[in-house]
């Protein structure tokens, strides 16, 4: 299965993604996480990806495209991967298009994850992560037992930069005006499916499920 994952920042995309990989045998492949490893380890990659990361834009495409090559090309992407992030232009569907070409694959399946612009900014300004273990909390929706520090550690609980309301308008407006037209793109390849974020993660994906089940 060639999956991409799409959605607004703060749809829940990264859940989905951890329950998908927990019940299909294929590798979930976030740009996110890959932009954030590079900055923690200060890599030339990741200090130009930082100046946008930090801005709430868009990491330029030919560093983008070059790093979500390189990871199809691991073996553990045989079988199929979860894009998560990736692509979130035309320019970079097409790139990616052409990448799969060249092993005989294309997309399969399109996720599209809907959710109102007002749940999402609550979302993403609310959320707080472990400084230590990594746990994510929302300060609206999922509070820890105690302000600030994580329930199972203990560590201390901070806030992206990128999940302050001036970027996550931002972000917000980014993927509006650039991403939104992936969706018209994905469904003239008849792979696009949009459902309803805006429920308890496990009924999204009970509908997820039936529909990667149904794939094979």
């Amino acid at each position: 299965m060639n999956i991409i994952l799409m959605g607004p920042p703060g749809a829940g995309k990264g859940t989905q993604a951890e329950l998908i990989k927990a019940a299909f045998p294929i590798p979930h492949i976030s740009t996110g996480d890959m932009f954030r490893e590079a900055v923690k380890n200060s890599t030339a990659m990741g200090v130009e990806a930082k100046k946008y990361m930090d801005a709430g834009q868009l990491v330029p495409d030919a560093v983008t495209i070059g790093i979500v090559e390189e990871r199809l090309a691991m073996p553990d992407c045989k079988t199929g991967f979860l894009l998560d992030g990736f692509p979130r232009t035309i320019v970079q569907a097409q790139a990616l298009d052409q990448v799969l070409a060249k092993y005989g694959k294309k997309v399969e399946l399109a996720l599209d994850i809907s959710v109102p612009e007002e749940i999402l900014v609550d979302r993403m300004t609310g959320r707080v992560s472990c400084n230590t273990c990594k746990t994510v909390y929302n300060t609206i929706f999922n509070p820890p037992a105690v302000a600030g520090q994580c329930d199972k550690c203990g560590g201390e609980l901070i806030q992206r930069s990128d999940d302050k309301l001036e970027t996550v308008k931002n972000r917000l407006q980014v993927y509006m005006d650039q991403t939104q037209p992936l969706l018209d793109y994905y469904e003239k390849q008849g792979c696009l499916i949009t459902m309803d974020g805006n429920r308890d993660p496990k009924e999204v994906f009970a509908e997820v499920k039936a529909i990667l089940e149904k794939m094979g």
